[in-house]
């Protein structure tokens, strides 16, 4: 029989801090209605000042320890996706290996925007494949309102910090990963990128926060999302032998409301089969998809045997979907 990739357990956590659409209208030209409206966000979390990308993924990493049975020192390796931790260097898998003690995990980050949870996830599923007794612990967690510029209505009412976190490991059944797929293309960056910080435009002195600021061209990147997470989606189910009206459970890239519900269009489903929380969290980059995973969860929402498809899409651009039986 085959082995699989089991998600052993979840978690997820974001910070306490609730900025509404209330909030927003006082500090730039908008309102709740137009918010709701365009995207489907009606409030989402913020760290306070002077909190970091690990203040909450830690919390969020421990309760999928915990629900998985896997001690810190049982991990073997630790992936991050993200694009806001800490610090540069260190990585920030190597950040949560220390602060969590995986004494014996390898442990680095994935940098893929959006999508780095999916990527993770398709990583140690790749890994499991080859050593199916390796434990894994896959972070998709990013920390956004830092990399806001409050003067660009466009992307800052999008955006949240939060996310989450799943241990994998190897077991012989149906159970597990059936189809996971990567894409990208770097053709398109201008789509949806960040410009400052890295070699191009150091960090180094500045003092505006315009560099550094997340930058998006809104109309272009709905309809490539669109087209590319929906063909994601036909190919890893393509790939696995299973028709769009078998899944149970759509846990999609929590971006906008109006991609999510032109993506499930698509492929023909009911919005009833699909998680949403995008509405509470905002757009939390990686965060996204282990938040939501995290709510099914925990609402009772997936039960053993159900096919889950997560379909995801990022900046770089960066795109793909995970199809697995819970």
């Amino acid at each position: 029989m085959a082995i699989r990739s089991v998600i052993l357990g979840v978690g997820a956590s974001a910070p306490e801090r609730i900025v509404t659409n209330y909030d927003l209208e006082k500090l730039m030209d908008t309102s709740h209605d137009w918010i709701i409206q365009r995207t489907g966000i009606s409030e989402r979390r913020m760290v306070d000042e002077g909190g970091k990308w690990s203040d909450f993924v830690v919390p969020g990493c421990l309760m999928a320890m915990e629900r998985a049975g896997v001690k810190a020192e049982e991990l073997d390796m630790v992936i991050a996706g993200t694009m806001t931790a800490d610090m540069m260097m260190p990585s920030g898998g190597c950040t949560i290996q220390s602060l969590i003690g995986a004494k014996n995990a390898v442990a680095f980050s994935l940098s893929a925007a959006c999508s780095g949870f999916i990527y993770g996830l398709t990583v140690a599923d790749r890994f499991i494949r080859t050593e199916p007794d390796m434990k894994i612990l896959v972070i998709g967690a990013d920390l956004i309102s830092q990399r806001l510029d409050w003067e660009d209505r466009s992307t800052a009412i999008l955006f949240g910090d939060g996310g989450g976190a799943a241990v994998l490991t190897g077991r012989e059944g149906e159970r597990g990963i059936l189809s996971t797929r990567m894409y990208s293309d770097g053709d398109l960056w201008d789509l949806l990128y960040v410009s400052g910080g890295g070699t191009l435009d150091p960090a180094f002195n500045e003092a505006s926060i315009k560099p550094h600021a997340i930058k998006m061209k809104g109309n272009e990147l709905f309809k490539v999302a669109v087209k590319s997470m929906g063909q994601a989606c036909l190919n890893a189910l393509e790939e696995a032998g299973v028709k769009a009206e078998d899944i149970d459970l759509v846990v999609p890239h929590q971006a906008n409301l109006r991609i999510i519900n032109k993506v499930i269009s698509r492929l023909g489903l009911d919005m009833e089969k699909v998680i949403i929380n995008v509405d509470k969290y905002g757009n939390t980059s990686a965060g996204t998809i282990p938040l939501a995973l995290n709510d099914a969860y925990e609402a009772g929402r997936i039960k053993e045997g159900d096919l889950v498809l997560m379909p995801v899409f990022g900046g770089g651009l960066t795109w793909g979907a995970t199809l697995l039986r819970w």
